[in-house]
């Protein structure tokens, strides 16, 4: 195996990785956007929003539903990578949140859907596009190495906001329908 050929199956390896986690991605915020593929659209979306916390729910959902429909679209593209793997990754952490008190699988309604394509749409925005790609047809103007700490940093801070404010509006919601430990 030559060096070359090393690299021709690394660049096919992230395109299919691209392509499979992007797709899914964007396929999943167009159920939120636009109510594709047996989605609820912004109004159902944005109900559940607010149910599990994220207000205001229409709001939320078209975040959610733009971080992952432009991000998945533009991992699978391979165009500006470090700002569509972080950008996606961001919406997975918040699913994660809603997820996790449901332990870590998905048959029984866990996070581990969520964290996967999040964990995979981090690795993208750190390893790049690979050479079949957008990015790199365009020599990289938006796939620079300091656009790929910046673009997860930004997004971690403000997930951090998202998410922290989601799970004291949860907890606060829950400790109003509580019922007493004694009775009078």
């Amino acid at each position: 195996m030559t060096c070359d050929d090393r690299y021709d199956r690394r660049d096919l390896g992230l395109l299919l990785l691209r392509l499979g986690t992007g797709g899914v991605l964007a396929a999943h915020g167009a159920q939120k956007l636009f109510g594709w593929f047996g989605g609820h659209g912004l109004e159902g979306t944005g109900a559940f929003m607010e149910s599990v916390g994220y207000s205001p729910g229409k709001a939320s959902a078209t975040a959610s539903g733009l971080a992952e429909t432009g991000g998945g679209a533009l991992l699978a593209l391979g165009l500006a990578t470090p700002a569509a793997g972080a950008a996606a990754a961001g919406a997975m952490v918040g699913a994660t949140a809603v997820h996790a008190p449901n332990g870590f699988f998905n048959t029984g309604g866990g996070y581990e859907y969520a964290a996967t394509l999040g964990l995979a749409a981090a690795g993208l925005a750190v390893t790049g596009p690979g050479r079949l790609s957008l990015d790199h047809a365009l020599g990289h103007v938006l796939d620079r190495g300091w656009m790929v700490p910046a673009a997860l940093a930004g997004t971690a801070a403000v997930t951090a906001v998202v998410v922290g404010a989601r799970n004291r509006r949860v907890r606060e919601r829950q400790q109003g329908t509580q019922d007493a430990l004694f009775e009078e």
